[in-house]
């Protein structure tokens, strides 16, 4: 299933960014995609990265195989692969991680923890993403408002 947050409006027609959902399947298998990487791609490569699977064991190694496969072939450079954290904190509906209960503070909102468990997964992984330092966070407070949190 694809899905596409209000907040990514301004690019989800061209898919001239990496949308959340293909952030998320990138953190999933573990591939450091740069942006310059990404505009190589031609318009049905991102398609069919942002319609791929990538959740069984199976999935995540096919997806990582393409992609490294679609930056050799597009841009003739290699993928860096990156670390798969076991215990993704986006997965992990009981504790808010600190980076957003400060970002949100810094916008004058407040998520309680009964909030925080009712949002997605890729919600979730949205508001941890936009809240880390060196971000380009702009889409934070709209994230916040999107998901009814402000």
């Amino acid at each position: 299933m694809t899905q596409f947050f209000q907040f990514e409006s301004d690019f989800v027609e061209s898919l001239r960014c990496i949308p959340m959902q293909v952030r998320l399947k990138l953190d999933t298998c573990g591939v450091k995609l740069k942006l310059v990487q990404w505009n190589h791609f031609h318009q049905e490569d991102r398609q069919k990265l942002v319609e791929m699977p990538c959740e069984s064991e199976l999935e995540i190694q096919a997806y990582r195989e393409l992609l490294h496969r679609l930056v050799q072939e597009r841009t003739g450079t290699e993928v860096v692969d990156l670390p798969i954290d076991p215990h993704p904190s986006w997965l992990d509906a009981t504790t808010i991680p600190a980076s957003v209960l400060e970002k949100a503070e810094e916008v004058n909102a407040t998520i309680a923890p009964e909030q925080w468990a009712t949002l997605s997964p890729l919600q979730r992984f949205a508001l941890i993403k936009l809240s880390r330092s060196g971000h380009e966070n702009s889409n934070f407070l709209p994230a916040l408002k999107e998901f009814n949190l402000a």
